[in-house]
């Protein structure tokens, strides 16, 4: 064997000629791997997170953060690595910047090797909207024709991207943002991507009365969005973040599913798990981790009355696979830059 260790990079650019933004592959590997999840093949560590801030943030806003997510995926997958993502949630109003940026390493999962360093931005972005969409196919009505939006940034557009792809007959969407040019670009930008009819509403509660699907996807840690009673009989709302509704509207679910329960608690950031510290849901009070649903352990949605609430604090799990499936793509293309790790290790 040579001593000679070359690990790949791959830009943004790179991630996406590799099919980053190919939404069905991603919507496939997340489901793949949700299904592993349930089965139990996969190791997945607390993700460590680290706030600062030199100002405080705006009313209502997080604090910039540093998360490190390390997670190994198995079956035909069989990869390792980690993700490395900064969100400075104030990046694009003052900087014209991503509020999140990321790197993914993969590790050879025999010797323990880098075998690639990627842009992760895209991947994340993509995965999180996928993980609603794999959502939807197992937790909304299959005649859903309207979805309701709350945030009009990156990540809704990932969103309905993903709820397309595993909802094909939606045919509606309204969007709400507290920037109204935010909303107008958004409804411009993704009706003619996804040729679906786009509306701009005038606040949330137009949105979420409305919606057989809802997704929230905000910063917001402070003030609740979704109230209790918005939510329609037979609808499924995804909430995607932070403190994004009020208690009551999850007491009054008739079902609850996270993806990890632990690692939900130990992020302390959604609204179940905010519940949780304040003894207003047990840790059996969830109907499933989402895998179980997933590897067929449980049933999803059993009729059309059923109002159902998914709240995934996001898996390293996802990333990885996502990122692999990138890296044996852009490897067949002859896509990235080898770089030299070492010729001959010094220390053996």
């Amino acid at each position: 064997m040579s001593d000679k260790v070359e690990v790949l990079w791959l830009s943004q650019e790179e991630v996406i000629a590799a099919g980053g933004l190919d939404m069905t592959t991603v919507v496939d590997t997340v489901e793949d791997v949700f299904g592993l999840f349930g089965r139990g093949d996969y190791a997945l560590p607390v993700k460590v997170s680290m706030n600062w801030d030199w100002d405080e943030p705006p009313p209502g806003e997080q604090k910039n953060h540093l998360n490190i997510m390390p997670g190994y995926v198995g079956g035909q997958l069989n990869t390792a690595g980690f993700k490395a993502i900064a969100s400075f949630p104030r990046n694009p109003f003052k900087h014209n910047l991503p509020r999140a940026s990321a790197l993914i390493v993969l590790n050879d999962t025999e010797l323990g090797l880098p075998l690639a360093v990627m842009d992760g931005t895209l991947i994340s972005t993509m995965r999180t909207g996928a993980v609603t969409g794999v959502g939807a196919k197992y937790l909304a009505r299959e005649d859903v024709t309207r979805v309701g939006l709350i945030g009009a940034g990156v990540q809704s557009r990932t969103q309905l991207m993903a709820l397309k792809v595993t909802r094909p007959g939606l045919q509606q969407a309204a969007i709400f943002d507290i920037r109204r040019d935010r909303a107008e670009a958004f409804a411009a930008e993704m009706s003619d991507r996804l040729n679906m009819d786009i509306q701009i509403a005038d606040n949330a509660e137009a949105v979420a009365r409305q919606a057989e699907i809802l997704v929230t996807a905000t910063t917001n840690i402070t003030d609740p969005i979704i109230r209790d009673g918005w939510l329609a009989p037979g609808s499924f709302y995804a909430h995607v973040s932070g403190y994004e509704c009020e208690y009551d509207v999850i007491h009054h679910a008739d079902k609850v599913l996270v993806d990890d329960w632990e690692l939900v608690k130990a992020r302390m950031y959604s609204t179940v798990a905010l519940m949780w510290r304040d003894g207003e849901f047990a840790d059996d009070d969830f109907y499933a981790e989402f895998g179980e649903v997933v590897s067929g352990q449980k049933p999803g949605r059993e009729n059309d009355q059923e109002k159902i609430i998914f709240s995934p604090i996001g898996l390293a799990l996802h990333d990885v696979a996502v990122a692999h499936r990138v890296y044996e793509t852009a490897k067949t293309k002859g896509l990235g830059q080898k770089v030299t790790l070492w010729d001959n290790p010094l220390w053996m």
